[in-house]
């Protein structure tokens, strides 16, 4: 376990590695805590990554995404598989970091008080979320926009962060899912002033109505991933039957190295060495 310390907040986060991937040890009220830390204080290009082992199989095919998601100035626990290893590592988590959830906590308990982004999804899906959590929770909607399927040009891509900008928005929720959401974050961190980026994902269907959640009981113990298999199957079955798995086998060997060196380490002190004879 290492520890992170956070200049503003004069606050210290532990955190943990799983395959490489830097993971903080934390929770949703101090997410949403730290967030309007950095909106008070007129931080600039801060982004959180949503990152379960769907994330972490991803960064271990994508290097570049791997030292993206290092450079994040969070990347929270959306999911319960990095909880358990959370607390094999000494961290006591209660629960996950839940994207859908933590966009409505944040909204409910802050109303009005910042101005809200909204960038990504389907045809539609954006201009609905932000008026059911407006019309939830009172927020202040800066505005919405769904890019198309394709990459976008040079001059796309300056038309949107102008249009950002001119909307001075507090909060940047970016739902395109993992990784593009994240590659999207890291790029424009530097050219939209913004004080917190989102990469939410999947919450832009769930928390609009166009997604159905797994129930409670599901989340909780680290079931989601069978439900939505079974909601999405054509489109989730490599996820979750292939890439994940992969990844899990590679956790277990991690954790198995780990706990060789510690023994061997704790062996070695216990052992002394025998004295040189003349």
């Amino acid at each position: 376990m290492h520890e992170v310390r956070d200049c503003e907040t004069r606050t210290t986060k532990p955190t943990f590695s799983v395959l490489g991937v830097r993971v903080f040890g934390i929770q949703i009220d101090d997410t949403v805590a730290q967030m309007e830390s950095w909106i008070r204080t007129c931080e600039r290009g801060r982004f959180i990554a949503f990152t379960g082992m769907h994330g972490v199989s991803e960064a271990q095919q994508d290097p570049h995404l791997r030292d993206i998601l290092n450079t994040a100035d969070l990347v929270v626990p959306d999911g319960m598989p990095l909880v358990w290893l959370a607390r094999l590592h000494g961290i006591a988590l209660k629960r996950r970091v839940y994207g859908p959830e933590l966009m409505e906590t944040f909204c409910r308990e802050t109303g009005s008080r910042y101005r809200h982004f909204f960038y990504g999804g389907a045809s539609g899906v954006a201009q609905r979320l932000a008026q059911s959590l407006q019309e939830r929770f009172g927020i202040t909607v800066a505005g919405t926009y769904t890019p198309p399927f394709r990459a976008l040009t040079e001059e796309e891509e300056r038309e949107v962060a102008v249009r950002v900008q001119d909307t001075a928005p507090d909060v940047l929720w970016v739902g395109l899912s993992t990784p593009k959401q994240e590659r999207w974050m890291n790029e424009h961190r530097c050219r939209l002033a913004v004080p917190v980026m989102l990469g939410v994902g999947a919450a832009f269907d769930l928390n609009c109505g166009r997604l159905r959640r797994a129930p409670e009981w599901m989340r909780e113990n680290g079931l989601e991933w069978l439900f939505r298999l079974l909601v999405e199957p054509r489109r989730l079955w490599r996820r979750y039957l292939i890439t994940i798995p992969n990844s899990f086998w590679s956790v277990l060997l991690e954790l198995l190295r780990l706990r060789k060196l510690v023994s061997g380490d704790k062996m070695r002190s216990e052992i002394r060495r025998p004295e040189k004879t003349t």
